[in-house]
């Protein structure tokens, strides 16, 4: 009997911990905003390459609620360059069949700022070569929380919570750059059966070979989620 789990060919549900900004420019002598400024430019690289590499869904973790804390100079800059990223790119994801959408709390965000999101997400809603989703002051158990207070006990189920959270559905494939090994409160729900790959390649320096890298060990990976000897998916270009 086939698996209920396997689908042949399937496009991939991707998650990405973009770190290691700060860090590849501390190494060059670089203030951090200079390393969230190339980082911006690695986002274009790997969405562009993205559904090449049979990634249907690509989640990218921006900037955590608990980035807040950081100095309010890093966090203005932030908001800056998603401001710019918003301004500069939502024509060109539209012309490649790109759909954005960002996730998290927008009451939080800069004047402008969630206007800018909105404007941007109805541009590009059409899309349908990639669903590039940015995680913007996102916590995952916030986001379980919310979720569940709106379901209420009664309308409670697994398959009810999944969509409470949105319509990507689960993770297949979670990496992590900069060398760190830990999920930093993103998409824990959606990533319960998630592989992991962590790299130590830093956000900047990532690109299209670091990603088809990671595409190649997850198709070479046995998903038995909890069975045995479930066969191996294989990934739709």
């Amino acid at each position: 009997m086939q698996s209920s789990f396997e689908r042949r060919p399937q496009k991939l549900h991707a998650a990405i911990i973009m770190d290691g900004n700060g860090r590849w420019a501390s190494a060059r002598g670089l203030p951090r905003g200079a390393g969230h400024r190339a980082g911006v430019k690695t986002i274009q690289r790997v969405a562009e390459a993205a559904p090449d590499l049979g990634i249907g869904t690509l989640t990218l973790y921006a900037f955590s609620s608990d980035n807040w804390r950081r100095p309010a100079d890093e966090v203005g800059g932030l908001m800056r360059l998603l401001r710019a990223y918003l301004r500069s790119e939502t024509d060109r994801l539209a012309r490649t069949g790109t759909r954005l959408t960002v996730i998290g709390r927008r009451d939080r965000l800069p004047d402008g700022i969630p206007q800018a999101i909105e404007r941007a997400e109805a541009a590009t809603a059409s899309g349908t070569r990639l669903n590039l989703r940015i995680a913007v002051d996102y916590s995952s158990r916030d986001a379980i929380l919310s979720a569940a207070a709106r379901l209420g006990p009664e309308g409670f189920s697994r398959e009810a919570m999944s969509g409470a959270l949105g319509e990507a559905g689960d993770v297949d494939l979670l990496i992590r750059t900069g060398g760190e090994k830990r999920l930093s409160d993103f998409l824990l729900w959606e990533a319960a059966y998630a592989e992991l790959h962590f790299t130590d390649r830093m956000w900047p320096d990532f690109g299209e070979a670091d990603l088809a890298a990671a595409v190649s060990d997850f198709t070479a990976r046995d998903r038995r989620f909890g069975g045995l000897n479930a066969p191996k998916v294989s990934v739709a270009a």
